[in-house]
């Protein structure tokens, strides 16, 4: 096997490595809001996931600008304590990719795209209409992890999930399964690749 040691490897490497090593990555697809200039944004992040289902919380790690300052929607969810989670869906993959554009804060993506939206039901939030999976959630606490100097890092926010939304095609109410095949739920990779969904194995648990 290759060995390198984390400590004799420069910033490209780790990103690299760490990126390449933990796939398939689920992606949140976050829409936010910025009260000050009043733009909604939207950007995908693939440092997502669950933390608790006793209490309904996910965890999403937004990595800072190289000048130390936070990114728009992390910036947004420090000052705005809602926000909506999308899934994507295979249907969503270049959509997706193109909101992981950089931005001026004030330029939404959703106005350059020309998404097709809803009313949520949260104020100054739309949904995303082709969006199949949605999860309402609000600011439950924020971190910030510092670098081996002191430097500002990372921003990890708990977000509490407070309502679910399930397109009619991808939800079995009956058994109340999510129906992955018909979903077609996109993954992150490593460099500009995703990852579909393939072959699905089920394996009964050992007593």
């Amino acid at each position: 096997m290759y060995h390198y040691a984390a400590k004799q490897l420069n910033q490209r490497q780790l990103y690299k490595f760490l990126t390449g090593a933990i796939v398939p990555r689920p992606i949140a697809w976050i829409t936010t809001y910025n009260p000050e200039i009043q733009v909604v944004n939207l950007a995908p992040f693939s440092y997502f996931t669950i933390l608790s289902s006793r209490v309904p919380l996910v965890m999403v790690s937004i990595n800072r600008k190289p000048d130390g300052h936070p990114k728009d929607t992390a910036q947004n969810l420090l000052n705005s304590p809602q926000s909506i989670i999308q899934v994507v869906s295979e249907d969503l993959l270049v959509a997706m990719n193109q909101t992981a554009a950089s931005l001026p804060a004030t330029t939404s993506e959703l106005d350059q795209l020309g998404l097709a939206t809803a009313p949520s039901g949260i104020p100054k939030l739309p949904a995303l209409v082709d969006a199949k999976i949605r999860l309402h959630v609000t600011h439950h606490q924020h971190q910030l992890l510092t670098d081996d100097s002191g430097n500002p890092m990372t921003d990890i926010f708990y977000l509490r999930v407070t309502d679910f939304y399930f397109a009619d095609e991808v939800f079995d109410r009956e058994k109340e399964y999510l129906l992955n095949e018909t979903l077609a739920p996109i993954s992150r990779l490593a460099g500009n690749d995703y990852g579909h969904l393939g072959k699905v194995e089920s394996l009964n648990r050992p007593l």
